[in-house]
């Protein structure tokens, strides 16, 4: 990182180590706003003093030292002065760390310990993908489809009721891990699409969420190597990460599945994910547990990725897999990429009869306009396509979506 333009170098110091800074003051001070503010400080800090003095030899060394500072200077400041002495000085203890039990990471620790089961799911999810992510509340609320006040108050109230109960940031028991795993498996999730595909900013796609996601799935599948769903949402996205080399073009525009260089797909992550797969239909031929939603995703992903061509793509096992996935997750989201299946079967107009139910529901999601103005440009429907394709741009984040939802639509007659 030395040697970046200072401007690039926090930035990339922001992404990388952002989640270690947090979690590492989180498990040091057991108090999740001291740890946040503490962080932020630090980056601050980097913004005056970095220019001045230049980048350090080890930022996140440095990060880590400044936040730690932060921290301790907080609560010196607090009114609670004698208890909260007593936490300061454990920064600096020699004496050796007690044992961390199951979890070792300080990142996945963290993941554990917001996905508190006093928490609503939601609140879990958007708690942890703020701390961990380093997610701004806009990219959160675009990960949930909903507005970013709303979302705003979700994660207060998260934070106000985990102080208000007194809801420890333990390392987490073994039970702690398989009553929360659900939550975990859901933030883990919404980082990586965050990644593969950001709802805002510049960038067509951020490889240190996605990169980060696969991490903790594999730190997860170490942890909990029996379990059918952490195998499975390892493998979808280890399929789905497969195909990002032939994502975007060189002029920085979406290329979509039909239409990528599937040479250049990561071949040896496409092995790995069908692997884990492999493992878990052994499992349930041996009378094992039914698939569940990460599973059959991945089921999902490997139809496409194993498909030779796009023309060889099997639509109708597509089909079938997501009419499995509405059983689990009965999402309108699902139901649309049900639809999508469909319309390959059975032709764009019984698609869209399908997609055009799901208007009520999906009308603020961009990829259900998207959807509509392809199938109707298949039907000649220029001009209502042309309404949907505007619609779809105007609330696409992702500038290589845009690109490539705008060249589609100038592509329509007249």
């Amino acid at each position: 990182m030395p040697g970046l333009p200072v401007e690039q170098a926090i930035t990339r110091a922001h992404r990388e180590e952002w989640a270690r800074v947090v979690a590492g003051l989180a498990r040091r001070f057991g108090d999740l706003d001291v740890a946040e503010e503490a962080a932020a400080e630090a980056f601050v800090a980097a913004v005056e003093r970095w220019p001045r003095d230049g980048v350090p030899p080890n930022p996140g060394g440095w990060l880590v030292t400044t936040a730690t500072r932060k921290a301790i200077d907080r609560l010196r400041r607090d009114s609670q002065r004698d208890a909260r002495h007593r936490a300061a000085r454990i920064a600096y203890d020699d004496t050796p760390a007690e044992p961390t039990g199951p979890v070792e990471d300080d990142r996945l620790r963290l993941v554990f310990t917001c996905c508190h089961p006093a928490l609503a799911m939601e609140a879990r999810v958007a708690l942890t993908l703020r701390l961990l992510g380093g997610l701004t509340v806009g990219e959160i609320a675009r990960a949930f489809l909903v507005q970013e006040p709303a979302m705003a108050r979700r994660i207060t109230r998260a934070k106000a009721k985990i102080k208000a109960a007194g809801i420890p940031y333990r390392v987490p028991s073994a039970d702690d891990i398989h009553e929360r795993l659900a939550g975990v498996l859901a933030v883990v999730y919404l980082v990586f699409n965050e990644g593969y595909l950001p709802g805002q900013g510049t960038e067509p796609l951020r490889v240190d969420l996605t990169d980060e996601a696969i991490r903790l799935g594999r730190l997860l599948r170490t942890l909990l190597p029996e379990d059918g769903e952490v195998a499975g949402l390892l493998a979808l996205m280890l399929l789905t990460d497969a195909r990002r080399p032939a994502r975007v073009s060189a002029t920085g525009e979406l290329v979509t599945l039909d239409e990528q260089d599937r040479s250049v797909w990561d071949r040896i992550r496409i092995a790995e994910g069908n692997a884990l797969l492999g493992e878990r239909i052994k499992v349930m031929t041996a009378g094992g547990a039914a698939p569940g939603r990460y599973q059959v995703q991945a089921a999902i992903n490997a139809v496409h990725t194993n498909a030779p061509t796009s023309r060889d793509t099997d639509w109708s096992t597509l089909v079938a897999l997501y009419g499995s996935l509405a059983q689990l997750d009965p999402s309108p989201v699902v139901w649309l990429n049900r639809a999508v299946a469909v319309a390959e079967v059975d032709g764009p107009e019984v698609g869209l009869a399908e997609i055009d139910a799901l208007g009520e529901a999906l009308d603020g999601y961009h990829a259900f306009h998207a959807v509509r103005a392809d199938l109707l440009r298949r039907l000649g429907r220029d001009g209502d396509s042309r309404t949907a394709y505007d619609r779809a741009i105007g609330l696409a984040g992702n500038p290589a979506e845009q690109a490539y939802l705008t060249r589609r639509r100038d592509q329509l007659a007249g």
